[in-house]
């Protein structure tokens, strides 16, 4: 058996953290985050911790005070004497950061890194990074899960006769691909070219959708121009219906409103980013289920190896 469990909760992922709580078997920790009047924050963990495996969830996703909150949380159960402190991110920010892809601008993915390996993380656990290699920028054990295990059997109950999953755009082609593998069904790819970052100029469509039931896989959708674009043309093309499956719903700016009128039958989506506002074409399913398994067996030091697979299915 493993040492004594803590569970806590930072401001934005509260909704969820009690929800895995609840899943694992115990309330969440009693925590409050003292406000200044200057905006200045402070995290204070009102039980004792100490000689305990200490699991702290929180999103990164904007503003950056939920980062900021995160490392502090990690501080302080760290001087509070914990004997391991676990990091837990349905959603880890900055990811599109993973790289230069042009001159002078920062790595983010590596800075973030940097910053929870600092503040003195022992261990990370998160959901279906945009960049598999941010993985490798970490010098502490990272627990990569994926949304699959939630997704796949969801799609099977629809039922779909003539079931194609596609990818938005080629980045997303090896996610779309091992949904189509899995699921034995056919793949379709759009290539887009863009104008600028969040404005999509072009986009082809690579394959055939015409009488077929199209679901359309992305980790994240942030402005919803791209993926709803991707729908209207799956339609132009033929297809019968049109589903969209996404991991992480940042949904900024007008991306409600685009996919409220948007060609999808149903959008998608977990619960690692809370909604900002209702939407009757969006489905939330919950990975409250997937992380209180993980953390119960990263505590007991049992392997989690099955849920590194594609095809885990809890």
């Amino acid at each position: 058996m493993g040492s004594i469990v803590n569970i806590f909760s930072g401001s934005a992922s509260r909704y969820l953290a009690q929800q895995i709580a609840e899943q694992y078997g115990k309330p969440l920790g009693n925590e409050i985050v003292a406000k200044f009047s200057d905006g200045e924050f402070q995290p204070s963990f009102e039980e004792t911790i100490r000689g305990s495996d200490v699991f702290l969830i929180q999103s990164t996703f904007a503003p950056a005070d939920n980062l900021l909150e995160l490392l502090l949380m990690i501080d302080a159960a760290k001087r509070a004497s914990a004997k391991q402190v676990v990091a837990v991110i349905p959603y880890f920010g900055f990811a599109r950061q993973d790289r230069k892809d042009k001159p002078r601008v920062p790595i983010g993915a590596k800075l973030i890194a940097n910053l929870l390996t600092a503040s003195g993380v022992d261990r990370v656990i998160t959901m279906d990074l945009h960049a598999d290699q941010i993985q490798g920028f970490f010098d502490v054990p990272v627990d990569h899960m994926y949304a699959s295990s939630i997704f796949v059997p969801y799609i099977k109950s629809l039922n779909l006769p003539n079931l194609v999953m596609a990818s938005p755009d080629t980045g997303g082609t090896r996610r779309a691909g091992a949904y189509a593998k899995f699921l034995n069904s056919d793949l379709v790819i759009c290539y887009k070219q863009r104008t600028k970052a969040n404005v999509v100029g072009r986009m082809v469509l690579i394959g055939d959708v015409k009488d077929k039931d199209v679901i359309l896989v992305d980790d994240i959708i942030d402005t919803g121009g791209t993926i709803t674009k991707a729908a209207e043309m799956m339609i132009e093309n033929g297809a019968r219906s049109v589903r969209g499956l996404c991991t992480h719903p940042i949904l900024s700016g007008k991306a409600y409103e685009k996919i409220e009128k948007s060609a999808f039958t149903e959008l998608i989506v977990s619960d690692t980013i809370p909604l900002k506002q209702e939407c009757s074409k969006i489905k939330v399913l919950t990975t409250a289920k997937l992380f209180a398994d993980v953390i119960k067996r990263v505590n007991n030091h049992e392997s989690i190896s099955s849920h590194f697979e594609f095809t885990t299915i809890l």
